[in-house]
C-alpha cells in the first residue's frame, strides 16, 4: 500500500510495559467509530501492515495498541515516533458541512503575488496553528493556515488562494 492510498490516524508516542504494547497519539477524530483489524506503519517511507490484537482508547487523543508479532519491548521500540495509517476505503465519508482546514491536503496553493505554489503535500497540527507544506521551485516551503493567510477556497477545483507574508518565500529560496 502507498501513502497516497491511505490516511494518517496518528503517531506512536512510546512503548508501555514489557509485552509490546504501544501508546499512540490519535490525530483522527472519531477513530473509535472506524472498524479496522490492521494498521499500516510508515517504516522509512514504506507502509508495513500490522494486525491488531487489541486497541484501548485512553482519552480523546491517546490509545493503546497490541499488535500481532509485537510481543516484546524491543520490537515495540522500533515503532516509536512512526506514523500510523489506515486504507482510504475505511475513511468515513464527510457530510457537506464538515469541511475543515485539514481537508486542504492535496489542494493546490496559489499565492496572490507568486502564483501557483504547488500541491499541499502535508498539514501539521501544531498547538498554535496548522502548517501546510508545498514543494515550490525544488524547495519545501511551510506556511501557516489561518484566516490572515487564506483568502479563498475553491473546493470544486481543489484550490486554496493564499497571501503569504512578504519575504516568507525568500527565506526558503535563498
Amino acid at each position: 500500500m502507498k501513502i497516497e492510498d491511505s490516511f494518517k490516524i496518528g503517531s506512536v508516542i512510546k512503548t508501555k510495559g514489557l509485552k509490546g504494547e504501544i501508546q499512540f497519539y490519535v490525530d483522527f477524530e472519531n477513530l473509535d467509530l472506524v472498524d479496522f483489524n490492521a494498521v499500516f506503519i510508515d517504516m522509512e517511507g514504506k507502509l508495513v501492515p500490522y494486525f491488531l490484537e487489541s486497541i484501548k482508547y485512553h482519552s480523546n487523543n491517546t490509545a493503546y495498541l497490541f499488535l500481532e508479532d509485537v510481543d516484546t519491548i524491543e520490537k515495540a521500540s522500533r515503532l516509536v515516533k512512526k506514523d500510523i495509517y489506515l486504507p482510504n476505503k475505511l475513511k468515513p465519508k464527510k457530510k457537506s458541512g464538515d469541511f475543515t482546514l485539514m481537508d486542504l491536503l492535496g489542494f493546490t496553493a496559489v499565492d496572490e503575488d507568486e502564483g501557483e505554489l504547488g500541491k499541499i503535500t502535508n498539514i501539521q497540527e501544531l498547538p498554535q496553528q496548522l502548517i501546510a507544506t508545498v514543494h515550490y521551485k525544488d524547495c519545501e516551503v511551510l506556511f501557516p493556515l489561518n484566516e490572515e493567510i487564506i483568502k479563498g477556497i475553491d473546493v470544486v477545483k481543489g484550490i486554496v488562494r493564499v497571501d503569504l507574508p512578504e519575504g516568507l518565500l525568500d527565506i526558503y529560496l535563498e
